[in-house]
């Protein structure tokens, strides 16, 4: 973990700190109060272990995280009679409202019981605890939401992530990074229930997966109701659902805290893309990955992803990828296709300040255009190497990544209009995306053949890789 504040997948963690050291420690302590009317305090300290998901160590102080609430309880006060008057007034009254209701008839007294009569009586049940929002929202949407243990590698080691169910053929939709490079995966389930899981198919570039639950015939499944989250608005009431530092289960609630952030995160396949992500301050911890984010309704939202956070856990900023993407997603894999993004056809490096004085160029923010791809989108267009791409509809581009994310909001086959600076003055360029398609397919061949079998340079061979996984190019 670096000094500075950086984005980072909330990743699960592994099997054997899962309930040792980097559980949070919990304890209680009473505050002593005067007799009569009084105040009560807990005292939380919550004590974490260390960050699973943590790259670098970062300074933290060993003071642990102190949370107090404050309760005033009064008690009522109210006039003592004697005893024996009290009890003595309560039989006479009790004795007679008895009286009164025989002779009304609403009381029919026989040998053997008192029945209710009357022709208007009506049954009325009354829940002695009245439900919350919360409560409510739970109980329908806990049952859709799985954890997930996933194992792999040579030691066996792994970690413990979450998963939300799509349908009753046992389709579970959850992160790539929570599954990635496992060779076993265990579902449980809220019922209690553990099932073995397979890979169905993924997409790194958007962090997405789907594995589904082996003899799903089996299982009782509780698909999730799917919301849409174009409808979602900020300051919304939202919660958080998944398995964090292994606690299965759990919730957490929140609002809705800001809309459309956008961020792109390296990972051990590449680089992954997280555009137009929701923004929630419900708490999300390692091992939240792949939970669901849900309304007011209990309908399924959000993906819970990603969180900001100097300690790697949770700081009241986490992101969730939206559902209709996530879903549009899921449903590709599901159906046996390869995810397909919006293609550009172009390498790309960042500007900068130094780059711009180093390379005397007229901006010093943008992504320059280093190669066109031939017959690509870009090169029909009419943009060519050494252009900068500055804007995007409208949205100010400061680097590559930003160039990447802003097209990755867009759809494939979409007509963007960019803006880049060609010399010292500044072109509007009107380009269609394209589809990635090839390029995946290209870059899965070459793979396979450790890049042998297709006859490009070793060169050749990271330039196509650089631009399929998004590492400065696109």
């Amino acid at each position: 973990m670096s000094d500075s504040k950086t984005p980072q997948r909330p990743d699960g963690l592994p099997d054997d700190q899962q309930r040792t050291s980097s559980q949070p420690r919990v304890e209680v302590e009473p505050t002593p109060v005067e007799p009569g009317d009084y105040s009560y305090s807990y005292t939380y300290k919550n004590e974490a272990g260390s960050d699973p998901a943590a790259t670098s160590s970062a300074p933290t102080s060993s003071m642990p995280a102190v949370h107090t609430e404050t309760r005033t309880v009064v008690k009522t006060k109210s006039k003592k009679l004697p005893i024996f008057l009290a009890s003595l007034l309560g039989l006479v009254a009790g004795g007679v409202l008895v009286i009164a209701l025989v002779m009304t008839g609403a009381f029919r007294i026989t040998d053997t019981d008192v029945e209710a009569t009357g022709a208007s009586s009506q049954k009325i049940e009354i829940d002695p605890e009245d439900t919350s929002l919360s409560e409510a929202v739970a109980a329908k949407s806990l049952p859709s939401v799985v954890s997930i243990t996933a194992q792999g590698g040579a030691d066996g080691q792994g970690g413990i992530g979450s998963g939300v169910i799509l349908d009753e053929d046992g389709n579970i939709l959850t992160n790539h990074h929570v599954i990635e490079n496992a060779d076993t995966l265990v579902v449980n389930t809220d019922a209690g229930e553990s099932y073995e899981a397979e890979l169905v198919g993924a997409d790194p570039s958007s962090d997405l997966a789907v594995i589904r639950i082996k003899d799903a015939d089996k299982a009782e499944l509780a698909p999730i109701e799917v919301g849409d989250s174009d409808e979602i608005a900020v300051g919304e009431w939202v919660m958080a659902i998944g398995s964090p530092f292994g606690n299965e289960q759990s919730v957490s609630t929140g609002i809705v805290s800001a809309l459309y952030r956008s961020t792109a995160l390296p990972s051990a396949s590449g680089t992954s893309i997280y555009a137009n992500m929701i923004q929630t301050d419900a708490a999300i911890n390692p091992g939240n990955s792949g939970g669901a984010l849900v309304n007011d309704r209990g309908e399924l939202i959000g993906i819970n992803s990603v969180i900001e956070s100097y300690s790697g856990s949770s700081s009241g900023v986490g992101f969730a990828i939206p559902v209709n993407y996530a879903i549009d997603i899921a449903n590709q894999i599901i159906d046996g296709k390869t995810p397909v993004h919006p293609y550009l056809g172009v390498s790309l490096t960042s500007v900068n300040a130094y780059v711009a004085r180093q390379n005397n160029l007229a901006v010093d923010h943008g992504a320059y255009v280093a190669e066109v791809t031939p017959g690509g989108p870009a090169d029909k267009a009419g943009i060519k190497k050494g252009d900068i791409v500055i804007d995007v509809e409208g949205t100010q581009i400061a680097s590559a990544d930003g160039l990447i994310i802003a097209l990755r909001e867009h759809e494939v086959g979409d007509t963007v209009k960019l803006t880049v600076v060609r010399g010292t003055k500044d072109k509007e360029i009107e380009v269609e995306l394209g589809s990635d398609e090839a390029l995946q397919a290209e870059q899965e061949d070459t793979s396979d053949g450790n890049g042998s079998g297709s006859g490009m340079t070793e060169e050749e061979f990271l330039r196509y890789l650089e631009e399929f996984l998004g590492n400065g190019g696109f």
